[in-house]
This record gives structure tokens, sequence and C-alpha cells, in this order.
């Protein structure tokens, strides 16, 4: 098979284009710059230049395709204005990218976050929130899904918080990050939040099963570690860092601060159970360590 895809040099698009091509797949991928370009030649995948907004190119790009891996999206996340801007391109390229399979039976695997619940772990069958911060992206994988009535074997796999690889990645890589730059490990409230996790290897093994055999229309989760408390998390960052850690004010983190601050357990048990896929990277905290002073 071969197959489109976008964000292929991000940590789960990098890990992604190499599980696809291990598997015996072809890959045409997305590259905004040379750098990109280069990096998706060495890894072994065909490249198409262009920018997430050229709608055009990713027409093209689906139309010589036998499926598709949505994954791209913008990295400024700084303010809410420029979280919305990123959140908006990215519908249009999916909606794109959807429109240009329509009756064929293709596959296109798309990303969102996993739903938070009340008071427990959400599961596959839990709806996206369509309220909050990235409320349009949730809008925007929903409109994907209903394409399975217009011939498109559309599905999402819904990532946890943080997607690690080599101590790097997803919440908390952005603890550390901002550790770096403040000198403190902050994390919202009290910590008890939990955040659930999986490695990006672990990832792109569950991208490549919804690509080849997951049934339109469904959602699933890549999620190995269901939820580990917050100040756990930023206890490891602290101790690699040789650094403090406190709670601190949940506006600290801009646009993901309510999101940061959520107690989100998310369980992928129907996904294991109907998929058979199977964690076999290491944890986050195994992973934090990692983490370079």
């Amino acid at each position: 098979m071969q197959v489109f895809v976008t964000g292929g040099t991000g940590t789960i698009g990098s890990a992604v284009v190499a599980e696809l091509l291990a598997a015996g797949h072809s890959v045409l991928a997305l590259a905004r710059s040379d750098k990109s370009a280069q990096a998706l030649t060495d890894a072994g995948a065909r490249v198409l230049r262009g920018q997430l907004a050229d709608l055009d190119v990713l027409r093209a790009g689906a139309a010589q395709s036998d499926g598709v891996i949505s994954l791209a999206f913008g990295n400024d996340y700084s303010t809410d204005e420029a979280l919305a801007r990123s959140i908006a391109e990215e519908s249009a390229a999916m909606a794109a990218l959807g429109e240009a399979l329509v009756g064929s039976d293709r596959p296109i695997v798309t990303v969102s976050g996993t739903p938070w619940v009340p008071g427990r772990a959400s599961t596959e069958a839990d709806p996206l929130p369509v309220e909050g911060p990235v409320a349009g992206r949730a809008r925007s994988v929903n409109a994907l899904l209903d394409l399975a009535s217009r011939g498109v074997r559309a599905t999402a796999v819904r990532m946890p918080r943080t997607v690690h690889n080599e101590g790097k990645g997803g919440f908390a890589g952005l603890l550390t990050e901002q550790a770096r730059r403040t000198g403190v490990v902050g994390y919202p409230g009290d910590g008890t939040q939990r955040w659930p996790a999986v490695h990006a290897l672990d990832a792109a093994v569950l991208f490549r099963l919804a690509l080849e055999s997951a049934p339109a229309g469904t959602a699933w989760h890549a999620v190995a570690d269901e939820g580990d408390a917050v100040r756990d998390i930023a206890a490891v960052i602290g101790r690699r860092l040789g650094l403090p850690v406190r709670s601190v004010p949940q506006e600290d983190f801009g646009p993901f601060g309510p999101i940061f601050a959520m107690d989100q357990p998310a369980s992928s048990a129907h996904t294991r159970e109907a998929l058979g896929w199977e964690p076999t990277h290491p944890s986050l905290f195994e992973d934090l360590e990692n983490v370079q002073p």
C-alpha cells in the first residue's frame, strides 16, 4: 500500500513512517522544508513538497495513494489565537483529504486526543468534547469519521497527553521545556491529576493497524499508561534536571493551562482486544530517565 503521510517528521510521524516502511508499505510524505524533505528521504520515503495549507497539494497526495495518515499540526501554541489558527489549518486540511477519498473506500487515519470523563478513565466509546480550547479539533475529527457514510474508511487514533520517545515529547516534554526556561518544574493544582501516556513507537504500530484493518467510523486509544499523576511526572523531571518541583498557577501554561489541570486517565482495553495492539516499549517514567540535566 502506498500511504500519504502528513506530519511525517514529528515525534509521532517519524515513528509512523518507519513503522509503515518496516511493514512493507511505501510512503509519500508531505515536506514543507528542505530539512524535512531530507529527513524523509533518508528514512526511505518519497517526498511531496508543500505546506499543510496547500490544499491542492494535499488532494494530489491523497489521489495518488492507497491510504492517508493525517498527523500534521502547527507548532505555535503560545497564545489562544495561535492555537486557534493551528486548529483551523488542520481542520481545513483534514476536510480536503477526506473529500479527496469520497467514494473510494480507501482508508484515512487521523489523530485526536483522548477525551476526559469525570470520575473514570475514558474509553473508545466516549465522545470527544466539542467545547473547550481544543474543541475545533474534535469537530473536524467527527466530520471526518462521518465520511464513513460516503465511502471513506475514516478512523481516528486518539493520543494521550504525553507521547514520548527518549524522554522527550508531549505534555511531559512541555513541563521539561518550561522547567529549563524557568528553573522550576511546575505543575498546576495539587498534581494529583492523571495524564495517560504512550511511547511513540507503540503509537506508530496502532496507526498502522488502524490503516490496515480498522472499520470505517471507528476511534481507537493509543494508551499504554492509563494515568500517571502529574506531580510524580514532575518529580522525575526535577530529579533529572536538579531543579525544585512545586505547584504553579495554571495560567503559567498558556492555552494548555486548563487542560494541564484536568484529571484525564484513559483506557485502551477495547483497542487492545479488537486490534491486537500491545505496547512493548518503555513506560513514561522509564523513558523520563533519558531526560538530560
